[in-house]
């Protein structure tokens, strides 16, 4: 061909971005969608009223059932305090809702995401007052290609003050969780409150309503991490949602159409009620996709439609894909307790449950008093006038009960050596020093051993201290006794 009749190129333009095509998610009814209401119910109510859950600990401990109080770094939970050593308890609650994570993955698939995360349940909140407000899909799709008007003006208006008011309501219970709730609220609305309360609910409230009324899908497909870790978790053996289209396929636009023309079609009549009922608005027909939260609105949706048809349930269906292809051979699918229990699953469970079994025995073993010992370093020691040899430490005593306890301080080893507080003097010393510890807190005082013994240079010896009521408990501390070189 020559140069003059050749047919110039065109060049596609290629676009990175895509704008967001609008979701507007029909309502259903069915076993998944009443889960989705009772595990909704269940979270928002633990989520807003926890705060206000009270716990008596006494006169010298907060009353509120599950605290952070970050002033005096403590940690409450019913009948549980957690100090800052103890942080690693914290840690093994993260380790086991990590832990908790690949185990529902690897046996449900993503159960969290279309249930009980966070997103999840706040989007699928605003979204029920938005169809409350706007009406269903065919209502909602109306009214936003309408023009501004009053009506429209009145709705939006509406639903935007109700979205905001629920954003408020979430931040300002998050707050209430690191302060006496009931305290800090009055001194919230005086206006009164420290100013991290209100940046702390306006910055909850900004995101709430950005992610949960706004962004919505678009934050579980392109935004959260966990659909992208997920597939490391998941098999063959793993349910998930699944469309069946060795069944559905070919599709017919309707069952009438398709008996009147003597069409061989699958089961599916393309109704694309499995579409409009989707919070993602996928195609679940197009396969497994990293936009589909394993909610199951869409079985809900197939399987009215199916009733109706005439058709079996489950052409899309809560299954796996080991399970989907025997179905297609014909063959009956392996029961839901063998497709649970199998190793992958056991082994996650067993670490799950190894870790919280340690935990609750740790708890119940822990002791509630401990003591810490400094010893002083300038000078090392002291020799006093009739040459005995003087240490001085600085204790401190942990009491972690919600009421003052007596206490013992003594000495284990050095048997020629004696204790004693200040502001006592020498003539004071004794094997023992007792004081009484103020309630929760940390009680620091300074201790002084002297010995007559003139060697060796360094002795170890062990700081004790034992609770002297009936619930008793104990701890030990190992430090050095130093002499003179050369006595």
């Amino acid at each position: 061909m020559s140069q003059q009749n050749k047919v110039p190129e065109v060049e596609e333009e290629l676009h990175l971005y895509a704008k967001r095509k609008a979701v507007y998610p029909k309502a259903v009814d069915g076993i998944f969608r009443r889960l989705k209401w009772l595990i909704m119910a269940v979270t928002l109510t633990i989520y807003y009223v926890t705060p206000w859950l009270r716990w008596d600990r006494g006169h010298y401990a907060p009353d509120q059932a599950v605290l952070v109080d970050l002033a005096h770094r403590r940690f409450f939970m019913f009948s549980i305090e957690i100090w800052p050593h103890e942080f690693y308890y914290v840690a093994g609650l993260l380790i086991m809702a990590g832990i908790g994570l690949f185990l529902l993955t690897s046996a449900v698939g993503r159960a969290w995401c279309g249930y009980a995360c966070p997103q999840t349940v706040w989007t699928d909140l605003f979204i029920h007052v938005e169809r409350f407000i706007d009406g269903d899909r065919n209502a909602q799709i109306k009214l936003a290609n309408a023009s501004w008007g009053p009506e429209k003006l009145a709705k939006r208006l509406l639903k935007h003050a109700i979205w905001l008011l629920i954003a408020v309501m979430t931040g300002g219970a998050w707050i209430f969780y690191f302060a006496d709730a009931p305290t800090l609220l009055h001194s919230f609305i005086r206006g009164d409150a420290p100013f991290i309360a209100y940046a702390t609910v306006g910055v909850l409230t900004a995101t709430t309503y950005t992610f949960g009324g706004i962004m919505r899908e678009q934050v579980c497909i392109y935004m959260c991490p966990w659909p992208r870790i997920q597939t490391a978790m998941m098999d063959e053996k793993s349910l998930a949602v699944t469309y069946k289209d060795w069944r559905g396929e070919p599709r017919s636009r309707g069952v009438k159409k398709a008996l009147e023309e003597g069409l061989q079609t699958g089961d599916c009549i393309d109704c694309n009620q499995c579409v409009q009922v989707c919070p993602t608005g996928i195609d679940i027909r197009e396969g497994p996709q990293i936009g589909c939260i394993t909610c199951a609105l869409c079985i809900d949706a197939c399987d009215k439609v199916m009733v109706q048809i005439g058709k079996p349930r489950g052409l899309i269906d809560y299954i796996t894909l080991l399970d989907a292809e025997e179905e297609a051979k014909g063959h009956p699918r392996m029961a839901i307790r063998k497709r649970l229990f199998r190793p992958r699953t056991l082994i996650y469970f067993t670490i799950w449950t190894a870790i919280g079994a340690a935990m609750l025995f740790s708890l119940g073993e822990r002791t509630r008093i401990d003591i810490s010992v400094l010893k002083d370093r300038n000078p090392v020691f002291v020799t006093l006038s009739d040459g005995a040899t003087r240490n001085a430490f600085t204790v401190k005593i942990r009491n972690m009960e919600a009421r003052p306890r007596q206490v013992e301080i003594g000495l284990l080893g050095i048997d020629s050596a004696t204790i004693w507080a200040e502001p006592g003097e020498r003539d004071t010393a004794q094997r023992t020093v007792q004081m009484l510890l103020p309630p929760d807190s940390v009680a620091k005082t300074r201790i002084y051993a002297v010995s007559a013994a003139k060697s060796p240079a360094r002795e170890e010896f062990s700081f004790t201290v034992r609770a002297l009521d009936k619930e008793g408990g104990s701890d030990s501390e190992k430090v050095t006794f130093d002499r003179p070189e050369g006595q």
